[in-house]
């Protein structure tokens, strides 16, 4: 009797095990504040097709992003929300900023306060879910969980505050939670600060939690977090189940006066933040390598699809080359981010693969947002989502297959009534154009981005017919989500777009 049902559990673990493998692993490996130049993989190119290799691309080292790039696919007009919390929120959601209302980033202890309130003489900022990842609403972790993966989350959460459900990632449909916290920062990057910025009377509300084995040592920040994500996809593969590892290092965020020492030496020419920063960069770098290398002695790395992507613009004291503007602006510089989808490990004879084949060393130029990685990861995984879910991304897999043609539209809204290095504007990107809302003066902004990709020349008094046609659209789409607009400080009332200045 006994060997009967040794027996039967050997088979019904058999069968787990086969099953587990008709469903891909997905490493979504998340950068803090990474623009498309902090790298030494092109992501901006000439009308002919040449990539564009710029003094930044030159100086940062990134050999394992650059093994992705010629793995898999890269995406050159990928956006995110020019601010970290909204970007997170729509990662779990699949839903618009403007639709779910984390339209800033979240304080790191309670909802009570918000961050970056902005006021002139007439207009505020209207109110906004300071709670963040609203409730009620399906979420990626909780229906890839449903669906028998195993959900891990290591690193920055910023899912929202600490005295809300939302600070804790647990409660949001991941099995474990390594360092993740409201906070949108760390204190330190060192071992020998306990990742906490009260040694520089900096106080606690920045403190990275649950890596107390590494206080005091000399462990960075950014190596710590990879070893215990390392040790979660171990024990989890042990499990039989898909592993869905969703790995968001602090990295490159601020604070810059903690480098990463382990690489300062690569860069000679650099001092203080700049050096700070490329440290930073080639540490997250070692991170992804790191993990990829587990998931080869694993033997997951054929099983295993990577989606390489970062929550919003650079903050690079080296600037952002090719492009205006870095987080926090209305411009291309705040919202282009790298992203970049690629098996671990080729074998086309990878069952796997076979259903996704997706071309080696391929560029993808077509608009693509942080709205789509919820309904790609749903689609190829075989997820479902329960009836009546709103999400606003799209599906990439057609991209992925090779598929000709535009399978998403062109365009990406972002909305910020907010203060941070620029305050209360809107934007629409759509096809080649961009148009821009700033709502302190009621004036408009228009580009031509296929031609001018800097940015340099407002067009918006030379093209007065798309001028008018862009902004209603603006106007149209913040309606259909719903948009919390300024209000007016006398009475509340909300402050729309003016067209009437286009007139």
């Amino acid at each position: 009797m006994k060997r009967t049902l040794l027996t039967l559990t050997a088979l019904f673990a058999s069968l787990a095990a086969c099953y587990a493998k008709q469903q891909p692993n997905i490493l979504f490996f998340l950068v803090d504040d990474m623009g498309t130049q902090d790298t030494s993989v092109p992501f901006a190119f000439d009308e002919d097709g040449a990539p564009l290799l710029t003094k930044n691309n030159k100086t940062y080292r990134t050999p394992n992003m650059e093994r992705l790039a010629k793995q898999g696919m890269r995406f050159t007009q990928a956006y995110a929300y020019t601010i970290c919390s909204p970007s997170r929120v729509s990662l779990l959601t699949g839903q618009a900023a403007p639709r779910h209302k984390v339209t800033q980033w979240t304080h790191p202890k309670t909802y009570k306060t918000e961050p970056g309130p902005a006021k002139t003489k007439t207009i505020k900022s209207p109110q906004w879910n300071t709670k963040g990842v609203p409730q009620n609403t399906p979420l990626l972790p909780q229906l890839l969980k449903q669906s028998g993966y195993a959900t891990l989350f290591a690193g920055k959460a910023h899912f929202g505050p600490d005295d809300t459900p939302m600070g804790n990632p647990i409660n949001l449909g991941f099995d474990c939670n390594i360092a993740g916290y409201g906070g949108g920062g760390p204190g330190s990057y060192w071992g020998i600060y306990n990742y906490s910025a009260e040694h520089r009377n900096g106080g606690s509300n920045w403190n990275v939690p649950g890596l107390e084995k590494y206080h005091g040592s000399d462990t960075f920040l950014t190596e710590a977090i990879t070893l215990e994500m390392n040790a979660a996809i171990t024990k989890a593969h042990a499990s039989g189940a898909p592993i869905f590892a969703y790995m968001s290092q602090y990295a490159l965020h601020v604070p810059f006066q903690y480098p990463d020492k382990r690489f300062t030496p690569n860069y000679p020419q650099l001092k203080g933040d700049a050096l700070s920063h490329a440290s930073l960069v080639e540490g997250m770098d070692k991170s992804l390598g790191d993990i990829l290398l587990t998931l080869e002695k694993l033997g997951e790395a054929e099983n295993t699809l990577v989606i390489f992507y970062s929550d919003n613009g650079s903050v690079s004291p080296l600037g952002t080359p090719t492009l205006k503007g870095k987080k926090g602006t209305r411009y291309e510089g705040g919202s282009r981010v790298p992203l970049m989808i690629s098996w671990a490990k080729i074998n086309p004879s990878n069952p796997l693969q076979q259903k996704l084949p997706i071309k080696p060393n391929s560029i993808q130029s077509d608009i693509v947002t942080v709205n789509d990685i919820m309904p790609t990861i749903l689609s190829i995984t075989g997820t479902s989502t329960p009836s009546g879910t709103i999400m606003d991304g799209h599906d990439l897999t057609p991209y992925l297959l090779g598929v000709k043609g535009t399978h998403r539209p062109q365009r990406f809204l972002t909305h910020f009534p907010h203060a941070h290095y620029n305050s209360l504007f809107s934007t629409l990107r759509d096809g080649d154009y961009k148009v821009i809302y700033n709502y302190a003066n009621s004036s408009w902004e228009l580009y031509n981005l296929k031609h001018d990709p800097k940015e340099a020349h407002n067009i918006i008094k030379q093209s007065p017919e798309r001028s008018l046609t862009l902004a209603k659209r603006l106007i149209k789409y913040l309606d259909d989500f719903n948009a919390s607009y300024p209000v007016h400080i006398k009475d509340g009332s909300a402050v729309r777009p003016n067209i009437d200045t286009l007139k």
